[in-house]
């Protein structure tokens, strides 16, 4: 299953689900597991009432598998596209075949034969195909020759080919190139066009002597694009053709890009860029000693007309794609609304279906969107898609009522049996907890000897000389700084950014400090007052040196011309005399890198820091006036108001009120008077509560944001976990020589600041959730900061008994934190995805990324159990003993409760993608490792039952290896392999030599450990 991950990646899909995934192989060790879940059944008597727990847990996977083989095998699902306006009684097959029909004679009756068989193919490898049969004791052929992904039929020139010419139209909102041919009639979309062969009542084009002439039937006009100009196009009248002109008939639009070019139709390799979804299966035909070869184009969601050829004196006609699928009832769609967040035109916030169910005996409206399905007579439709131009919608129909629900079934039980493991009968996990117990009660007194690597974030500044040297631009802006009470309040102002979000002024103003300098300030100036100052005088800031420059790639000091030690430099730095852009040459290699070495990243990332700095420079980016009675909810910019219409009132207002606002805040500045400045604020307030109000933010959660953006918590929380949690290792090593009274109040109050922490990263959470109206897992930061909670939830937990868990923990907790917040991570609160606009948003992600906090930990306590056994020694192996045995105990029970997480959390995600997309499992790479991290960590939790396996050392090297399935389903996935889930492919965070200097690190803890193990526990 993994090597299958990097199959689809590498190569496709289809790849994947030919070498592994629909193997006959796979789906054997997929009934050998059934074999052996029954098997269990008896072998370990679990019939028994006591052990009804584990009963269910077998039981509800063989239902799984059962619901699967249904799914599978008497299952079935499409796609459905509908115009408005129209209805259709029939979907497309997910599944691709390959259909023959074969016409002849029989006693000089006309009789036809069909072939007709699911097929599945990629040109990544060695396809093999052959049908053989007859028809009427006439023998023929039909066998594989090539298949071409993403192909496309297209002209190729040839100087002695027949002559064709290019119409391009996009009547279905995406583009189509249809190639007309000399002499003959094409119709598209029911107009017909000619070339050199007029046709009453069609489009007839002439070419006479290089002078090319329309007639249309109907009446439209055109626009010239180079020049727009535009002429009338009058019906049944023949005038000059306008090459690379965009004509318009009533409902129909088309181009003629080029002159007519001679040459022979083909199977090209299309642009990748273009889109195509086509294949291309290339077929020999032969009967009675003759042979043809046949170019099928189609794939899935595709249906082609059939391509006839005849061979041996029979006609053969050949189709490969989709089939069409009938329902027992019609869809009309009456209308597809796209909602989008204000002010964008490709951001999103849902869209929905409006559609009438139309039957003989009923009828009915119904309204479908992102998780509200249609469920109507055995069939699910589900919203997929929808066509560029927003008049037609793309449903995802599916057919599979018994599967559906023998699966679901067996979710059911598979999520009582899990928490019945924890409390009901005899169960492992039980055992574990009395055995704690029992340690507890040997246990006299703690024994730790761990080196503990711990680190210090040093801030400073160290800022290169001002660009001009005459000038002391750092003094002009401090006489010029604006008050930081009345900064706070244009923090307060309302900005709509590039995706929609409506969010405070201050939350820019923050992001743009933190991203371009890497500082909270600039020389005592908040971020409010910077961006004031920024918005005020921008040509003093061109000459600022803010932008952080990353340590150790001297490459880009020596591109724009400052010192090796500079750690800042102005945005005038990076263009030359001529403006030309200084980094543009490297920057073109770096983008089109698919994954960027260390080198072009930096060059990348800076690239970010400026482009980021110099919108805020232009003032674009602080988009506050709301255009009246638009409908998209758009706000524009003050370098914007003239692309915009603003009428009567409200032009005079916008384009002057912002000079006036400066200008009152420089007079301010001299007498400190801030009252009319304010005013002007308020009345800014004002205009946006008049054109804006249904997209503005209450203002408690304004506020709420302003307070979350000046603590930022979550950084500040990196810090706090890393210092307590070492000065409370150390104190825990103390204590074992020392345990008096001062050393037991100081353990307490460890604790007691441990818990403060985590009570305000809870805090934390709770407030970016109210800010941002969603559950606070959605993206990669929100993930990781989630994940780093989970953490410290399970340490506090299981560390009830157990000092030494809540300080790893607390360790491992400031890692996670400390990764957050690295560049390739954004912190800032974006609008979701309308798939992700969910409850089971809330319900999947938070179950399964909770289970990577006792993951985590069962990681840490396997390094600091391998730790102890390494520097065990005869004097206190007593004691040694007691803390492996203690902290191998509770990595167990943490492993134990990660594991039923990821399990229930796994398969809820399976339930989301049922009643998003229509099928609970897709072998999507994402869903694929955290199933393979199911069966690597119930592997680990039952090598007990394998006598060559049992012991602690090899469990707890087991809990540390085991934790990199749980990075790459959490890393590997979202940055490397395609698929849903990834949302960050092709950039390499972590490198192969990282990777391998990790695992020589666990191999040399693992085997200093077994020397310990060996010569002290071993028996």
């Amino acid at each position: 299953m993994a090597f299958g991950t990097f199959i689809e990646s590498w190569y496709s899909t289809d790849t994947a689900k030919i070498w592994i995934y629909n193997a006959w192989w796979f789906e054997l060790l997929m009934v050998l597991m059934s074999v052996n879940f029954a098997g269990n059944i008896f072998k370990y008597r679990l019939l028994q009432k006591e052990k009804w727990a584990v009963l269910l847990l077998h039981l509800s996977f063989l239902l799984i598998l059962l619901g699967a083989f249904i799914t599978r095998y008497i299952g079935y699902e499409g796609v459905m596209p509908i115009r408005e306006g129209e209805a259709t009684q029939f979907f497309l097959s997910e599944k691709t075949y390959l259909t023959l029909y074969v016409d002849g004679e029989i006693d000089g009756t006309p009789r036809r034969k069909k072939l007709e068989d699911e097929v599945l193919f990629s040109e990544h490898i060695n396809n093999t195909f052959q049908w053989k049969n007859d028809f009427n004791g006439q023998e023929f052929t039909l066998s594989y020759i090539d298949f071409i992904e993403g192909a496309t039929e297209g002209l190729v020139l040839d100087e002695n080919g027949d002559r064709y010419i290019k119409i391009v139209e996009a009547g279905d909102g995406n583009r189509h190139d249809h190639f007309l041919k000399e002499g003959e009639i094409a119709n598209i979309h029911n107009i017909l066009f000619t070339l050199n062969r007029p046709q009453d009542g069609a489009i007839n084009i002439r070419l006479n002597d290089g002078i090319y002439t329309i007639e249309s039937p109907f009446s439209g006009n055109y626009m010239r694009m180079a020049d727009q100009f535009q002429g009338i196009l009058t019906a049944n009248e023949i005038v000059p053709l306008e090459l690379r002109s965009l004509y318009t008939l009533p409902n129909f639009q088309f181009v003629i890009p080029e002159p007519a070019l001679r040459g022979r139709f083909d199977i090209l390799k299309a642009d990748p860029q273009s889109g195509a979804q086509q294949n291309a299966l290339l077929l020999n035909i032969s009967s009675l000693g003759e042979t043809s070869k046949v170019i099928l184009l189609g794939g899935k969601g595709f249906t082609a007309d059939p391509k006839k050829v005849s061979v041996g004196g029979l006609d053969f006609y050949l189709q490969y794609g989709s089939l069409p699928l009938e329902l027992p009832f019609s869809i009309r769609l009456n209308d597809f609304i796209a909602e989008k967040y204000p002010g964008t035109e490709k951001s999103y916030a849902s869209f929905m279906s409006k559609i009438n169910v139309e039957e003989e005996e009923d009828s009915f409206d119904y309204d479908i969107y992102m998780n509200h399905i249609l469920d109507h007579r055995g069939y699910r439709f589900f919203q997929a898609s929808f066509d560029p131009d927003e008049k037609g919608t793309i449903l995802s129909v599916n057919h599979d009522w018994w599967g559906t629900w023998i699966t679901y079934i067996g979710y059911f039980l598979l999520y009582l049996s899990m928490i019945g493991i924890f409390f009901i009968g005899k169960t492992r996990f039980k055992e574990l907890a009395k055995t704690l117990d029992k340690i507890q009660i040997q246990k006299k007194k703690l024994a730790l000897i761990i080196l503990l690597f711990s680190s210090t974030i040093i801030h400073g500044q160290l800022l290169e000389e001002p660009h001009i040297k005459t000038i002391n631009f750092d003094s002009i802006i401090q006489a010029d700084a604006f008050s930081k009470e009345h900064a706070e309040k244009f923090g307060s102002l309302i900005i709509q950014d590039a995706g929609g979000r409506m969010k405070p002024a201050n939350t820019f103003s923050s992001e743009l400090l933190r991203k371009v300098s890497k500082s909270d300030t600039y020389n005592g100036l908040n971020a409010d007052q910077v961006l004031l100052s920024i918005l005020n005088s921008p040509v003093v800031w061109y000459n600022v040196p803010i932008i952080y420059l990353k340590r150790g790639n001297d490459s880009i000091r020596n591109l724009i011309g400052v010192p090796k030690t500079a750690k800042y430099a102005s945005l005038l730095s990076f263009f030359d005399k001529e403006g030309n852009y200084k980094l543009a040459s490297q920057l073109e290699d770096s983008y089109r890198a698919a994954v960027p070495n260390q080198f072009q990243k930096d060059f990348i990332e800076l690239d970010r820091r400026v482009n980021l700095f110099y919108a805020a420079l232009e003032g674009k980016i602080m988009r506050i006036f709301p255009i009246p009675n638009d409908i998209n909810k758009t706000w524009v910019s003050y370098p914007e108001l003239n692309e915009n219409r603003f009428q009567g009132q409200d032009s005079l207002y916008v384009h002057n009120i912002l000079p006036l606002y400066f200008q009152s805040l420089r007079l301010a500045n001299q007498d400190g008077n801030y009252e009319q400045a304010e005013n002007l604020l308020e009345s800014v307030h004002g205009f946006q509560k008049k054109y804006g109000s249904s997209v503005l933010p209450e203002n408690e959660k304004v506020k709420a944001e302003m307070l979350y953006n000046k603590y930022d918590i979550f950084k500040r929380l990196f810090s706090g976990y890393i210092y307590v949690g070492t000065l409370f290792f150390l104190l825990l090593i103390f204590q074992i020589f020392y345990n008096t009274k001062g050393i037991k109040v100081l353990v307490i109050g460890f604790r007691g600041i441990l818990l403060l922490l985590f009570t305000l990263h809870t805090l934390g959470l709770i407030a970016r959730w109210y800010i941002s109206g969603h559950a606070p897992w959605s993206d990669a930061y929100e993930s990781m900061i989630y994940v780093a909670w989970a953490t410290m939830f399970f340490g506090l937990i299981f560390g009830r008994k157990s000092d030494l868990t809540i300080a790893s923990t607390a360790f491992v907790t400031s890692m996670i934190l400390m990764i957050a917040h690295w560049n390739w991570m954004d912190p800032a609160i974006a609008n979701l995805q309308p798939v992700l606009n969910s409850y089971w948003l809330m319900i999947h992600v938070a179950v399964i990324v909770a289970s990577y906090g006792p993951f985590a930990l069962g990681m840490i306590l396997g390094v600091v159990s391998l730790c102890l056994m390494i520097f065990t020694t005869k004097k206190n192996k007593l004691v040694m003993d007691l803390n492996i045995k203690e902290l191998t105990v509770i990595n167990e029970m943490a492993l134990t409760v990660g594991l039923v997480l990821l399990t229930i959390g796994n398969f809820l995600g399976g339930m989301w993608a049922n009643e998003s997309w229509g099928r609970y499992w897709g072998w999507d790479p994402k869903e694929t490792w955290a199933l393979i991290s199911i069966m690597v960590y119930a592997f680990v939790i039952h090598m007990r039952l394998v006598p060559g396996l049992r012991g602690r050392w090899f469990f707890n090297l087991m809990s540390i290896v085991a934790f990199s399935s749980i990075l790459m389903t959490y890393f590997g996935v979202n940055f490397y392999l395609a698929g849903l889930h990834s949302y960050a492919s092709g950039d390499q965070i972590v490198s192969l030599k990282f990777i391998a200097v990790a695992c020589a690190l666990i191999t040399i803890l693992g085997f200093f450990g077994y020397r310990g193990y060996a010569k002290f526990y071993k028996k």
